[in-house]
């Protein structure tokens, strides 16, 4: 392995970029450009590990690039790249999907190999066309359909749409079983490990890049899945994190058992966004993040490419719609619109959110004509004046959480009622006292009544907190994070208790009217607590409906040494 290694110190926010070449197959070099500080991806999900973007180089008779990199690598990308092989003589660029931190540097590779010719699928190369902004040769591929490269390596393309993107495909090579997959069963997760060595590292962050950029199509990802089965696959060259090879089988059936479970939920929400246009994926899928949270099945569509079959099926079977609105002048949307409206009915939940784009299709018309036809709505329309925050960001999921709530609502009470009598009273005979968790991660912060707490540990001192999965906080609870555990007092807690129970409008400020105070770890601290302590998250555990977190204790305090904690009874155990 040759591994290169450079900091570009010419960025607004330098962090950690170094460069990783290593030979992956015969003939194949992967070309991974390790992020080794980024917080966020674009706007949609926070990251603790950073990220990685992935390239690959294939030699035979003939030579193919796979993707390129982000912008912040230009200049570190194309000395590597250079310094492996002369560019110029590179002859096809192979184009998974045209997500800019894969596709920002197209037009650079154009520059330095003008004869080069781009493989893609129609849409990739349509998407192309108006990020290039310059004539180049094309070659547009299908499922099934293969390139010759000499030596052996004879690539098939296999088509991916909606994963995430709606122009993905997957490219394998016969010579060496690699299977180059770009975002699918990929994962932001940043070391010096090209392969998935230690599955129980990097597992959870395969199930949270699933959660929220494969799980809103899981149709399409079963798809994908059925017309890979037959391959043989010995490495799988993803577009971010490590490549898998040691555990190929695990990882393929985790996607095949996610997307099946989301498949045969009777509750679906049809989320219709504008692929090209303003935030619209990003903000439709923050509302998706929040809605799948609460079990209901979540589809992803892109208006300007989707068959018209396609969105009067969805729409027509779907119990809840979202719709970020395209452009007022985009003429596949507004057919799209109409075919949504000529299929909505009355026991269907809409909500809508505008994209950012500065030229949106007006939303209170559509809002009114939704409305007509007898449409629930599920939450305020979102309107987005500026460039999304994650404040912003949680607005959109907190909404999508309360469409699913709404959708689940006869399920939930059924499930209430179909417990064993004589178990649920024994249930409730467990007492608990009563918290406030509140939390704070840069400009967001939220909070939640809690009663399922308990110190779980003597060496470290440590806690463990059941929290729901459906809750708003819960995306402020991950591994890494940190937050306040208030304990309330017995005699005083119900102002606090009646606050904090209270249903919160998606965005709206938890801590309105009272009074609080920032701890060491920057989350708020009650005044009105008993006592408080400060805990960071270092396990999160699945109980079903429930996340376990278990938080090690920084530091804490006691405000009434002689005052008891709050205590909560109930008479059954089934819900709160």
């Amino acid at each position: 392995m040759v591994a290169i290694t450079k900091i570009n110190q010419n960025i607004s926010n330098p962090g950690r970029l170094t460069i990783q070449t290593v030979e992956i197959a015969a003939q194949t070099t992967a070309i991974r450009c390790l992020d080794w500080d980024r917080e966020r991806f674009d706007v949609e999900f926070g990251l603790r590990n950073g990220t990685t973007y992935n390239s690959f180089l294939i030699q035979g008779e003939k030579i193919a690039l796979i993707d390129t990199s982000h912008r912040k690598f230009e200049q570190l990308y194309l000395e590597i790249l250079s310094g492996v092989i002369d560019i110029s003589k590179i002859e096809y660029l192979i184009i998974s999907h045209t997500e800019p931190d894969h596709s920002a540097l197209v037009k650079d590779i154009l520059q330095l190999a003008p004869s080069i010719t781009i493989v893609g699928a129609k849409v990739a190369i349509q998407f192309l066309e108006n990020m290039v902004h310059q004539p180049f040769k094309s070659k547009l591929v299908k499922s099934g359909e293969r390139l010759d490269l000499g030596n052996g390596h004879e690539l098939e393309f296999i088509s991916a749409p909606n994963l995430h993107w709606p122009d993905t495909i997957f490219t394998y090579d016969h010579k060496t079983s690699t299977l180059y997959t770009c975002d699918v069963f990929g994962m932001h997760y940043c070391d010096d490990h090209t392969y998935d060595e230690h599955l129980e590292l990097i597992e959870e962050d395969f199930k949270y890049y699933y959660d929220c950029l494969m799980g809103p199509n899981a149709r399409s990802v079963l798809a994908a899945l059925k017309r890979i089965e037959n391959l043989e696959i010995k490495t799988v060259a993803t577009g971010h994190g490590p490549l898998l090879q040691n555990y190929i089988p695990q990882w393929v059936s985790l996607y095949q058992n996610w997307s099946l479970e989301q498949a045969k939920i009777d509750t679906l929400v049809a989320l219709f966004y504008a692929e090209d246009y303003g935030y619209s994926e990003h903000l439709v899928r923050a509302i998706a993040h929040g809605c799948a949270k609460t079990g209901v099945a979540v589809e992803l569509v892109d208006i300007n490419s989707a068959e018209p079959q396609e969105i009067r099926e969805l729409a027509t079977q779907a119990s809840g719609l979202v719709i970020g609105m395209p452009a007022q002048s985009s003429v596949a949307a507004h057919a799209a619109l109409s075919t949504i409206l000529a299929a909505a009915h009355r026991k269907q939940s809409i909500g809508l959110v505008e994209s950012g784009g500065g030229e949106d299709e007006p939303i209170y018309p559509l809002r009114n004509k939704f409305q007509e036809l007898g449409l629930t709505e599920a939450f305020t329309p979102i309107l987005v004046k500026e460039n999304p925050t994650p404040a912003t960001l949680q607005l959109c999921d907190e909404a999508g959480t309360d469409m699913g709530q709404w959708l689940n609502r006869d399920r939930t009470i059924k499930q209430i009622k179909s417990i064993n009598t004589e178990l649920e009273k024994s249930l409730g005979r467990i007492s608990s006292g009563l918290y406030i968790i509140t939390a704070k991660k840069g400009e967001i912060q939220s909070a939640m009544l809690a009663s399922w707490v308990t110190q779980a540990s003597l060496n470290p001192l440590g806690v463990a907190i059941a929290v729901s999965k459906d809750r708003a906080i819960e995306s402020l609870m991950h591994v890494g994070d940190r937050f306040v555990l208030n304990v309330l007092e017995e005699g005083n807690y119900q102002a606090l208790m009646k606050h904090f129970l209270k249903r919160f409008t998606p965005g709206a400020d938890r801590f309105a009217g009272v009074k609080t105070y920032p701890a060491n770890n920057g989350s708020p601290i009650l005044a009105d607590a008993l006592a408080y302590i400060e805990c960071e998250i270092t396990t999160r555990m699945d109980c079903g409906d429930h996340w376990v977190i278990y938080s090690t204790v920084q530091t804490g305090r006691v405000a009434k040494v002689n005052a008891l904690t709050a205590v909560h009874h109930r008479k059954i155990g089934n819900h709160y």
